[in-house]
């Protein structure tokens, strides 16, 4: 056990004290001191990787839900958590909480359970049309490609039928441009839009880049200020993407069978152009970014990926407004084990950021905004991605991407495909047994109680343990609350005694508990909510998630938090009234 005094006599102020814990401290019966001076906070500089991404940032308020009495956990505590409200890290993007839309999940604005759980979820932002799809995804057509798209296109160095996608095709099974923005606004969502940038490649027309510069300027023009941020290319330095590759024999304007990264970021400069010119006409406020790697290529790695930073941001890093980037967690197509997948979490937002500085100074660009606009993990064969460990990375994640200074996130996606199990998709697109259309996976939950416990400030805490099992996110409320939330990603309970400083607590605190079923020993198909199982074989209480009882105790000093093996407990205190 460590030692029970975190401030001493000095430290601005103490609460949730279960009994005089701290020397010094004279309880109110608030939760607060009353000989101690608080200190404001202040909010830092905005990061240059969030930038403009703060624009429309906005206090946030803290609603007290319902409640029911909680048991308060030992005070044989094995943990010790300082929260200084005075110090913020960073104010919180209102971007971070995005997911991706795709063209397979039908038309599904008419589905009235579905968008009333986007609604809850409140992204804020929604990525379309639907990642490698961008690429061969033609907006403003209903049925046919332009002429100049050809009948074949590589992927994985094998040519195929190309398989185009279009807005205007209105049939049940794929999503249209259209009922995208209706979706937009029913669920009050911006949104990313990723442009066709393949057919600066493949296109067979006599100048292939002028023309898909065009066909997204127009996109511009048409959607009319909708959507402030578009991306050049999905992915576009992947091999397995529509333009990685090329027939030369179709092409004429010269071009290289393979694409590369100054080649790209050439490119980039004609599309900014035309989006630019697009957006004053139509007078829009639009920010454009291109295609990066997050990580140094892995040994062996083709051509392209080697040389694919230095050539994107030698030829356009100035010229963009912010850099995209995709990160699926743990290793391709690997059996990941829980730990691993929980240990991910944190390492990759971390590294990943370090590096895309590195490259940015590197290479003489003045540091922009940064936006994942793809993230997940891609373990596959025993049901991760569905599992309540997926939920749990999900917060953990967040955390860190916050935490990290990403401007933007986007979870892939919002329905995908059941394939056994190996399924990023966050409601089930109907495929699953026994499991109704659009059942909500344990993933929502996670973060539809992240979203409601997690203040508009990341603000720094401390934590003390003689363990890795915690990870711990603070924030504050403008509205006067502060919190915590809480993942132990270990296979044992642990007890955390909670102090804030600079605080001015009210008269109760809050919290949810968020455990995997018992369904299965590791990878849980199901969630329990503060006791609350699921209403479907896999899942949690999508019937009763809205309202679910908080656990709430009274504030009088220190807080003694029981923590479950592989739980996320959201928590927030009351401010003084």
């Amino acid at each position: 056990m460590m030692k029970p005094t975190l401030f001493a006599a000095l430290v601005a102020i103490c609460v949730f004290a279960a009994c005089a814990k701290h020397a010094g401290t004279s309880n109110s019966g608030s939760g607060s001191t009353t000989d101690t001076v608080i200190t404001p906070p202040t909010d830092p500089a905005v990061s240059a990787t969030v930038g403009f991404f703060l624009n429309d940032w906005t206090p946030k308020t803290f609603t007290v839900p319902s409640t029911t009495a909680g048991t308060v956990g030992s005070t044989s505590y094995t943990d010790e958590l300082t929260i200084d409200i005075s110090k913020v890290l960073t104010k919180v993007s209102p971007y971070v909480y995005g997911n991706n839309t795709n063209l397979w999940m039908g038309q599904i604005v008419t589905q009235s359970n579905l968008v009333g759980y986007i609604k809850d979820l409140s992204p804020n932002i929604l990525r379309a049309p639907a990642g490698s799809n961008s690429d061969i995804y033609f907006w403003n057509q209903a049925s046919a490609p332009p002429s100049d798209a050809p009948v074949l296109l590589y992927s994985n160095g094998t040519e195929d039928t190309a398989g185009y996608w279009y807005g205007g095709n209105t049939q049940s099974w794929t999503l249209s441009l259209s009922n995208y923005y209706a979706l937009q606004a029913a669920t009050s969502s911006g949104g990313i839009i990723t442009v066709n940038y393949g057919y600066a490649r493949y296109g067979t027309s006599a100048d292939p880049v002028a023309a898909a510069a065009h066909l997204a300027a127009d996109w511009v023009r048409y959607d009319k200020g909708k959507s402030k941020f578009w991306e050049i290319g999905n992915e576009t330095y992947g091999n397995w993407e529509a333009g990685y590759q090329i027939d030369q024999s179709l092409n004429h304007d010269n071009q290289p069978q393979f694409v590369t990264g100054d080649l790209y970021g050439q490119h980039v400069k004609v599309f900014v152009d035309s989006m630019r010119a697009a957006a004053q006409e139509v007078g829009s406020t639009i920010y454009i970014g291109a295609t990066l790697l997050d990580a140094a290529p892995y040994t062996g790695a083709y051509q392209s990926l080697l040389t694919w930073n230095q050539g994107v941001l030698t030829e356009a890093g100035n010229l963009v407004d912010f850099f995209e980037v995709h990160d699926y967690f743990t290793p391709y197509n690997d059996n990941t084990s829980e730990a691993n997948i929980l240990a991910s979490a944190t390492t990759v937002p971390t590294n990943a950021m370090t590096y895309l500085n590195q490259q940015m100074a590197q290479y003489g660009v003045t540091p922009k905004p940064i936006a994942l606009t793809e993230w997940n993990i891609q373990a596959v064969n025993s049901k991760q991605d569905v599992s309540y460990i997926a939920g749990v990375h999900a917060v953990k994640a967040l955390g860190s991407i916050i935490k990290n200074h990403f401007g933007e996130a986007s979870r892939w996606d919002l329905a995908n495909g059941w394939n056994g199990g190996n399924d990023m998709g966050m409601f089930s697109e109907g495929g699953e047994p026994n499991v109704p259309l659009w059942n909500p996976r344990p993933v929502f939950f996670y973060l539809y109680y992240f979203q409601k416990f997690f203040g508009d400030r990341m603000v720094s805490d401390t934590l003390q343990s003689t363990s890795s099992d915690l990870t711990t996110y603070s924030s504050s409320f403008t509205s006067g609350q502060a919190g915590t939330i809480v993942v132990n990603s270990g296979t044992t309970a642990h007890t955390l005694a909670i102090d804030f400083k600079n605080f001015a607590a009210g008269s109760h605190y809050y919290w949810y508990v968020l455990t995997g079923g018992t369904d299965v020993a590791q990878f849980s198909g199901q969630v329990v909510v503060n006791g609350t199982g699921p209403n479907n074989a896999e899942g949690g209480p999508a019937s009763s998630y809205a309202s679910i009882k908080a656990y709430t105790a009274p504030l009088t000093g220190t807080i003694y938090l029981s923590v479950p093996a592989r739980a996320v407990v959201y928590l927030v205190a009351d401010k003084k009234s």
